[in-house]
């Protein structure tokens, strides 16, 4: 039996994510951890998008909900056969795979967004989704962005200052690209944040870690590994580098899973999946009214 887990990134936040946890015992130490990190009304204030899409807040709150929901359905799973996670996903996946704990990941994941809201000083940058043909090619050539993730040739993520991105948002709509502002108000995985990610390096050189239990597959190669420094160096580098999902979505497949489960918020990894690889079966825990349900979808897939 082949699981693979799949774990989200910033925009996937909603008000109603994963509204199963709080009644389901086994999520709850996450969930107070969360609450200690973020506050006690998060579901209340998500209603609020400033809030909600604020780095402080999305990153560890991304973190926590996605945790919690590993916690609440992890012992009644086989071991995953790799895990992935998307941009700050990937702290969550770190986790899951045993490298640190639950207390651990929310505090990386608020370093992190302190970290990009401090290289962010002065630079008004945001990403910017551009879907349709050649879009990788458009945006690979425009000299003022720089290309953050790659989905697939036709759906990519730009990053770069926001007055660029209107302007090439307004020339690739007329070439006939669907292009769409993201809710983050940082240049992701762009140069612009170097010098985040090299703070967030010598946090984790701080750090006591240990190695994976189960192979991660890094944003920054594409491929999978157990080798401790090889993913801490590429957790780090991958906040100011190209994300290449595709390659992750792609080292996943080839571990020959059976099926993928989208741990966290939201459904965006889950619709990528279906498009790369629509033989596979996948869903992501928040189109679920339970953990049961979510644990019989899998077990039912693996059987």
């Amino acid at each position: 039996m082949s699981l693979g887990l799949l774990f989200p990134g910033q925009g996937a936040q909603h008000a109603q994510m994963l509204s199963w946890l709080e009644d389901t015992t086994a999520a709850a130490p996450a969930l107070a951890s969360l609450l200690k990190q973020i506050g006690p009304d998060w579901r209340a204030r998500a209603a609020d998008p400033q809030w909600l899409h604020a780095n402080s807040i999305a990153q560890p709150l991304l973190t926590g909900v996605s945790l919690a929901a590993w916690q609440a359905v992890a012992g009644h799973l086989p071991t995953p056969v790799a895990i992935a996670g998307y941009s700050v996903g990937e702290i969550a996946a770190f986790s899951a795979a045993g490298v640190y704990d639950l207390d651990t990941a929310l505090d990386l994941a608020a370093r992190r967004a302190e970290a990009m809201n401090a290289a962010a000083q002065g630079h008004h940058g945001g990403l910017l989704s551009v879907q349709g043909p050649s879009a990788e090619t458009l945006a690979a050539a425009d000299a003022e962005l720089k290309l953050a993730i790659r989905i697939s040739t036709e759906h990519v993520i730009v990053g770069g200052p926001t007055s660029e991105l209107h302007s090439a948002a307004a020339r690739w709509t007329a070439a006939g690209l669907r292009c769409k502002q993201l809710p983050i108000a940082v240049a992701s995985h762009t140069p612009w944040m170097t010098d985040a990610a090299h703070a967030f390096a010598g946090h984790l050189a701080t750090l006591a870690l240990k190695p994976p239990t189960v192979a991660l597959i890094s944003n920054l190669t594409g491929m999978p590994s157990r080798q401790l420094p090889v993913l801490t160096s590429a957790l780090s580098g991958q906040i100011a580098a190209t994300v290449r999902w595709d390659d992750c979505l792609d080292s996943l497949a080839e571990r020959g899973v059976r099926c993928v489960l989208e741990v966290g918020a939201g459904s965006t990894l889950t619709t990528m999946w279906r498009d790369r690889y629509p033989d596979i079966p996948a869903r992501s825990a928040d189109e679920f009214r339970s953990a049961t349900g979510l644990v019989d979808w899998v077990l039912q897939r693996l059987a």
